[in-house]
This record gives structure tokens, C-alpha cells and sequence, in this order.
């Protein structure tokens, strides 16, 4: 039997199960996802399936990351709400390919771990599984292990296994709808210009996720902590001189402003007459956090960790609360008039933790 997989959380119940009620069936998982966004996000729900699916002794194959077949698919119903007419369409397309892939490699019988999504419809995904299979010639399981408590067990069981729970279906339109009805920023949907990995960011989970699988691999006892922090987000900024000419500069980070665009006048110590801000001159940032940077533009090409830019931040303010005051690296200060502009968030979120047992 081929099983199509959308995710570990609901692919590694639906799959238990499936062996225990078909003990005779011989399953192969299937992941086909075209629909998530962004490819961070797909890269690492797939991760944690191969490790559910490492875990049950479960052959993988891996489909096409085919985004823009998936985008024009569906395109004209942007606008549809969860299990409206975008997801038929997204279901029509994943199994199809499911009952592609099944011929290809032999098999007779096809389903689906998005069976026990509460998300979804399971009328729908039924409906749309047969007409799949008829057209193709195949046969079809669709039970529905949702019932008698059974995502109360889903859920239970990707807990205990530490299994990626994510918390949207995996399209961009889902995801857009759900953030602005959350009031969240969907950083999600933003990484930075250079490598390097932000707190609570997709990357950061795949950090930790390989970490798990590396500690599972060894033995190595451990959990996950989940950590509520408030996070931050720099999405512009720039400074001007009264020449209206872009001043090279970095903004470190918690450097949160309340409006987008304020003047004033900056002293010789640094102290800028709005918004708290203070400006330092890059040879005090190398002084305090013993870096080497030559120019502010070295410093953009390649920054420090977030971790760096906090510490040096405490260090240089001497506080031990996190403060917002923004903090701007200039090559040299010249005492003069600035304009800066600077769109920023801070927001509440929560963050998950790997810590050893023992």
C-alpha cells in the first residue's frame, strides 16, 4: 500500500495504525507536499517524517517540490477559506500524483495520513480518493482513526515522540489568513538577506531537529523545553544624513522603534535626541564584543550571532534586562542631523529547547 504523507505528527498515528489493522500489507510512505511554503518549511516537515518513518521501519520516497505546478493548480482561489475549494483542488493534486507514483512502483492500494488531519474534511479527502483510484485503477483505504478519541491519541503520541508539530496546514494563503486573524507577524514568510538563523525562525528548528535526530542516533537521552521569549524582527531600516545621502549602517538586534521614520540631532557621545537611540562607532562594537570588522559593510556581510549581538548590547548598556533601545554601528560619528528609518516588530513567541537528561 502507498500511504501519501503531509506530515509526521499525523503520518506517524495514521501509519501505527495501519499496521495494526492491516498487518498483511507491506506500507510505503509517500511525500508529496508541494503546497507548503515557504521551501525552509517543507524541508523540514520532511526531515521529521524520515525520522517517524526511520522510527517504524518504513521505506520513503520522496516526490517532486513542484511549487509553481502547485501555485498555478490552484490559482483563482487565493480567497478560499480551510476546506474550501483551494483544498479540493490540493488534494485532487497531491493523491494524483500518489496514484502516479503507486503504478510506477507497483502498487494497488492508496491512502492518505491527511485522513486523520482535524483540519481537514475527511468526507473530502474520501470522496476525492475514490474518484483518484477509479481513474487510475486502484483500490483505496480511507478508515477514519479520528474517531473514539483517537486525535486525542494522535496528539498524545507525536508529544511523546517529540515529533514537529507545526501550527498551519503548510500553504501560503492558509498561513497569510491564519497569522492576521492571530494579529501575528508571519515571519514565516521572511529570512534575512545573509545566512544566519533568528530566534523561533523555520531554520532554527531545523537546527534543533537535526540535533534530535543526531542524539537519537547515539542514545543520547534528552527533551524538549518550550520557552516563551519575546522575539524580534527588523524587516527595513536605513540612515540618512542632511545630505539625504544613505549612511552605511547595522541596527543591532532588539533595536525596536515606535515610528518608521524619525529626525534628529546626534551628539559626540552617540546620543541621538529621538526614540533612545544611541550610535557607536564600529571600533567600540569590535572593542566590546572582540571582533575585527574593518567596516560597517564587513559587519553586513557577515554578522555576528544573536546571541553576540545581546551580550555585547547588556554588556554595553549595563543592564540586565533585555532593553529595546536601538543601537546603530556607524563607521565613524560626525556630529550632525540624521533621518532614520526603521520598520521593526517585537511579538511574543515561543521557542522549543534541547536539553540532556541526566
Amino acid at each position: 500500500m502507498l500511504v501519501h504523507i503531509c506530515c509526521s505528527v499525523d503520518s506517524h498515528f495514521f501509519l501505527q495504525k495501519l499496521q495494526q489493522e492491516f498487518p498483511n500489507e507491506t506500507l510505503i510512505g509517500f511525500f508529496y507536499d508541494p503546497n507548503i511554503h515557504p521551501l525552509s518549511e517543507y524541508q523540514l516537515r520532511l526531515l521529521d517524517v524520515k525520522r517517524s518513518c526511520q522510527k517504524l521501519g518504513i521505506a520513503l520516497h520522496v516526490g517532486e517540490y513542484d511549487y509553481e505546478g502547485w501555485i498555478e493548480a490552484v490559482r483563482g482561489l487565493e480567497h478560499e477559506p480551510e476546506k474550501g475549494k483551494r483544498c479540493l483542488v490540493c488534494f485532487d493534486n497531491r493523491l494524483e500524483k500518489t496514484a502516479v507514483k503507486a503504478l510506477e512502483i507497483g502498487e494497488k492500494k492508496i491512502t492518505t495520513t491527511l485522513l486523520t488531519s482535524p483540519k481537514k474534511s475527511i468526507d473530502s479527502l474520501q470522496k476525492s480518493l475514490l474518484e483518484i483510484a477509479q481513474k487510475y485503477n486502484l483500490d483505496i483505504i480511507a478508515p477514519d482513526f479520528r474517531k473514539h478519541g483517537g486525535t486525542t491519541e494522535q496528539f498524545a503520541m507525536a508529544k511523546k515522540e517529540m515529533l514537529y508539530h507545526q501550527d498551519y496546514c503548510g500553504c501560503l494563503f492558509a498561513l497569510s489568513v491564519q497569522r492576521e486573524q492571530q494579529h501575528r507577524l508571519a515571519d514565516e514568510l521572511s529570512s534575512p538577506i545573509v545566512r544566519r538563523i533568528l530566534p523561533a525562525s523555520i531554520e532554527e528548528r531545523i537546527a534543533l531537529y537535526e540535533k534530535v535526530m543526531a542524539y537519537e542516533e547515539k542514545g543520547i537521552a534528552f527533551q524538549l523545553l518550550r520557552e516563551k521569549f519575546l522575539n524580534y524582527r527588523l524587516l527595513r531600516a536605513w540612515v540618512k544624513n542632511l545630505q539625504q545621502e544613505v549612511v552605511p549602517s547595522y541596527f543591532l538586534f532588539y533595536s525596536h522603534f515606535k515610528k518608521e521614520m524619525t529626525k534628529g540631532n546626534l551628539d559626540s557621545r552617540g546620543f541621538f535626541s529621538k526614540e533612545e537611540v544611541r550610535f557607536i562607532a564600529i571600533e567600540i562594537f569590535n572593542l566590546h564584543a572582540k571582533t575585527v570588522y574593518k567596516t560597517v559593510t564587513e559587519i553586513i556581510q557577515n554578522p555576528p550571532t544573536i546571541e553576540a549581538e545581546i551580550d555585547f548590547r547588556v554588556k554595553f548598556l549595563g543592564t540586565n534586562f533585555i532593553s529595546l533601545s536601538p543601537i546603530i554601528i556607524l563607521d565613524t560619528l560626525e556630529i550632525g542631523r540624521y533621518e532614520i528609518y526603521a520598520l521593526s516588530k517585537t511579538y511574543h513567541d515561543i521557542r522549543e529547547n534541547l536539553a540532556l537528561i541526566g
